[in-house]
């Protein structure tokens, strides 16, 4: 009895942020584990310790609850790639590589739950995977077009928006090979992937 009044104040202690992140975490790697469909709301309220009017207190039903995952992952992404102004793409590409790789590695659940939301037969979770997967590619020709190098030739391509979402999806494809187990080092999922995306610029 002792026990379970404590437990019920140390989950009193979070706060708003922090309970939401914690039902995020949870619902990531459950996600991850399974497509979504087979995913019960009920089980994130079990394993985070709060009761299911709890859980739809922040989130409405799974549709938001998984969009919300998905949200999270991609602004993640987005903060920890995001270009350093005046700083040519070709001398930041290692870097910003080496950022998303250790998110990956990081986050490796909600890197999994973001991927799986494209294969989730919710139209509503799809179209908010396909907003997340736009605003990556968005971030990559902004700085692109704001190179030196690559913005004149950037110009001239108007293949380059498909050449820039083919590599992305290259890159989502190695990732989660190397989350499962490749015998590739960090280093060489990243100059694989820098390899990859000078190739598609090459003119």
């Amino acid at each position: 009895m002792a026990a379970n009044q404590g437990e019920q104040r140390a989950r009193r202690r979070l706060s708003t942020e922090e309970r939401r992140e914690q039902l995020l975490s949870v619902g990531a790697r459950l996600f991850s584990e399974s497509p979504y469909d087979d995913v019960w709301i009920e089980q994130v309220a079990e394993i985070a310790g709060v009761s299911r009017g709890l859980l739809y207190h922040y989130f409405p039903n799974k549709r938001d609850f998984f969009a919300a995952v998905v949200e999270r992952e991609s602004e993640r992404m987005l903060r920890m790639t995001a270009a350093v102004p005046g700083v040519p793409v070709r001398e930041q590409l290692a870097a910003g590589l080496d950022n998303y790789l250790e998110y990956v590695r990081t986050h490796a659940h909600g890197y999994r739950a973001f991927h799986r939301a494209d294969a989730a037969g919710d139209q509503a979770v799809r179209r908010v995977y396909q907003r997340a997967l736009a605003a990556q590619e968005q971030q990559i020709l902004a700085a692109l077009a704001a190179d030196p190098e690559f913005g004149p030739l950037a110009a001239r391509r108007p293949d380059l928006e498909l050449a820039v979402r083919g590599w992305l999806a290259f890159t989502t494809a190695v990732c989660l090979e190397w989350l499962r187990g490749s015998d590739l080092t960090r280093e060489q999922v990243r100059d694989l992937c820098a390899r990859a995306l000078l190739g598609v610029l090459a003119p």
